[in-house]
């Protein structure tokens, strides 16, 4: 048996080529990249400017206070004339900072802003939109085989997670690197050695932080299950409110929804102690190098080899911005293995295959006429069963098929190969003699109108809904298909009529008005062939006599596939299919199915008992005459 296609997941994927993807998608905002990495080179040059002019003041004051003390050396070699008073000189070195620290502030707005919104926000969107694009291209085995919440944390949370990689690791990661370089050239330009003894801890820090990225990595891993967890619980208690408070299960749903949300917390709050207990650690390292700086440092200044501002100063105001970059180690393996554990999320559905795609050679299909022809087709969900086995039949232009069977007999499944919501793992199916895979999908899905058993409506307007199909419908249009789906008379009573806005899902409809947009919706298109999936299922008698009517004027003229128990619409179809495990037992008009002993014959005949002890049960009582003599009467 073939094995159904599975989704494609970049679990297999290692970290070298999940970072080279990441990588590549990094390039496709390089320009933001670029403008930001100018803008930091600026704040780090004028940052280092203000901390030179900054030893330049204490070394000039130094000079003023002990005229034996070594002269400071002047940018430029420009001291200020020697008859200007200290104070103007300090007053120039303080206005120079100034200037400095003013330029750095308008550096840093552009850079934030550029940042947070240009960078930032332009990977969310372009991903979100990838991902969401993606999501429309996929088949309904992917749906099916992926919870609903944990789509939404993926577009969404995992999403805003996988931009760290930009943001937070290779433009952090350029800035940290970059500053690195240039402080440590500062600071062996000041002395060599002191710069050799207050590094030498640099390689335990590196050890140190690879030992917490690994000890994280699967942490993040686990913590995007358990988000998912939560959202799922979120999604289906709001999707299934009717039910929780039918069954007043509110209490109970709210506990498991806190348990499941403080498990997010309390592991969430794991990678926090670790991520804590790493920073200061590394904190606690880098200020051995201040010590070192003081005694080795105050040696060389003592013995004048270095000068105090501009030497013994610069150099710790230098190192304290390295152990800073340093430091900021902990927060980069934080982001990249917080990215890394998102983006293989992202990409699961971004690698997912796409079952269901026009080949590059798919031919337009035409107007129809609507012939289907089924040809021992197989279909499986998974490998393990087959769902539908060698179905064949075939169905002329304008007939009525009725398909009807048990539950999981195969009936929705069998109406979904039709507008190659799957396809099938052996056989063919054809329409007008096109094989359904050699045609373009969008020509056939506009082709092939579809009404499922429980209609879906968006928060939209009424007249919005029915054109869903064709945005670009007239009003004529519009209510035309109304008219034919029976429905243009309660859309007239309304609030708004057409442009009446539905609350989510048409919660505001009773579900035969909701069924009768839906087959307005499906009518607009116009199409040759029509799909209906029970629409009458779960209604009360009044309800489906309106669905029936609109079932009725909506079927005339098309090949119409529906599924139905009802004898009254089985009477009417011109071939009824009989499925059971997958399989065809019987096809034939409903007459000539009646007239043989079958399976068929059985459930019309358990129907039609159905009905009349309902008859029965629904009668008024009857009342005995009462008698003209009375007992014991005078």
């Amino acid at each position: 048996m073939k094995s159904a296609p599975s989704t494609a997941t970049a679990d297999s994927l290692s970290n070298t080529q999940l970072v080279l993807r990441l990588l590549r998608l990094t390039w496709l905002f390089r320009s933001g990249c670029v403008k930001v990495m100018i803008l930091q080179i600026g704040l780090l040059v004028f940052g280092l400017s203000g901390l030179s002019l900054t030893g330049l003041g204490i070394d000039y004051l130094r000079s003023v206070l002990d005229p034996a003390s070594p002269r400071p050396h002047w940018p430029l070699s420009l001291p200020p004339p020697a008859s200007w008073p200290p104070v103007a000189g300090l007053s120039v070195i303080a206005a120079g900072i100034l200037l400095l620290a003013g330029i750095r502030a308008i550096l840093n707005y552009k850079y934030s802003v550029l940042f947070s919104i240009l960078l930032q926000q332009q990977v969310v969107v372009h991903l979100r939109s990838i991902v969401f694009k993606k999501l429309q291209s996929l088949s309904f085995r992917f749906f099916d085989d992926n919870a609903s919440g944990s789509i939404i944390n993926r577009v969404t949370g995992d999403v805003q997670s996988t931009r760290l990689f930009i943001d937070g690791v290779i433009m952090q990661g350029l800035i940290m690197l970059l500053s690195l370089g240039v402080y440590l050239i500062y600071m062996i330009s000041l002395n060599a050695k002191l710069t050799l003894l207050c590094l030498s801890t640099t390689p335990l820090l590196w050890l140190m932080t690879s030992i917490f990225a690994n000890r994280l990595r699967p942490a993040y891993k686990q913590n995007r299950t358990l988000v998912d967890n939560m959202i799922r619980w979120l999604s289906e208690t709001v999707q299934g409110i009717h039910v929780v408070k039918g069954f007043a299960r509110e209490p109970e749903l709210t506990r498991r929804f806190a348990d499941a949300s403080r498990e997010v917390r309390d592991q969430k709050q794991w990678i926090v102690a670790q991520t804590s207990f790493f920073s200061p650690l590394i904190a606690f390292i880098t200020q051995i190098n201040i010590v070192i700086l003081l005694a080795y440092g105050g040696y060389l200044v003592i013995r004048g080899e270095l000068p105090l501002g501009a030497g013994l100063v610069v150099f710790a105001g230098l190192l304290q911005q390295f152990s800073g970059q340093v430091a900021n180690i902990a927060n980069l393996a934080n982001s990249f293995q917080e990215s890394l554990a998102a983006a293989r999320r992202v990409f699961d559905i971004l690698d997912a295959p796409v079952e269901i795609e026009s080949r590059s050679d798919a031919i337009s299909l035409p107007a129809i006429r609507g012939a289907v022809t089924f040809q021992n087709a197989w279909f499986a969900y998974n490998p393990d069963t087959w769902v539908l086995q060698d179905v064949s039949f075939d169905v002329k232009p304008g007939q009525r098929v009725a398909i009807v069977g048990t539950a999981g007999s195969g009936k929705s499944t069998l109406i979904s190969l039709v507008p190659r919501f799957y396809d099938p793992q052996k056989g063919c199916i054809r329409i007008d003699g096109h094989d359904l895979k050699n045609v373009n999908v969008n020509d056939l899905r506009r082709s092939v109108g579809i009404v499922f058993q429980e209609s879906f409506l968006f928060s939209n307007t009424v007249a919005e809904n029915i054109a869903f199909g064709k945005p670009g419908a007239t009003m004529e249009e519009i209510r035309r298909a109304a008219k034919i789906a029976c429905a243009d008379e309660f859309i007239r009573r309304l609030r708004n009529g057409y442009e009446t806005l539905l609350y989510e899902g048409g919660a505001d409809l009773s579900g035969g008005q909701r069924q009768r947009l839906a087959i307005a919706r499906a009518l607009l298109l116009d199409p040759a062939i029509l799909m209906m999936d029970d629409p009458t299922a779960a209604v009360d008698p009044q309800t489906e006599h309106e669905i029936l009517e609109a079932m009725e004027s909506a079927m005339r003229g098309r090949t119409t596939f529906i599924v139905a128990q009802r004898a009254s619409t089985l009477q009417k179809a011109d071939l009824v299919l009989v499925l059971d495990h997958g399989r065809i037992l019987q096809a034939g008009t409903h007459d000539a199915l009646m007239a043989v002993r079958g399976p068929y014959q059985r459930m019309v005949s358990l129907q039609a008992a159905d009905k009349e002890s309902l008859q029965a049960l629904s009668a008024p009582p009857t009342v005995p005459p009462t008698s003209t003599h009375a007992k014991g009467g005078l």
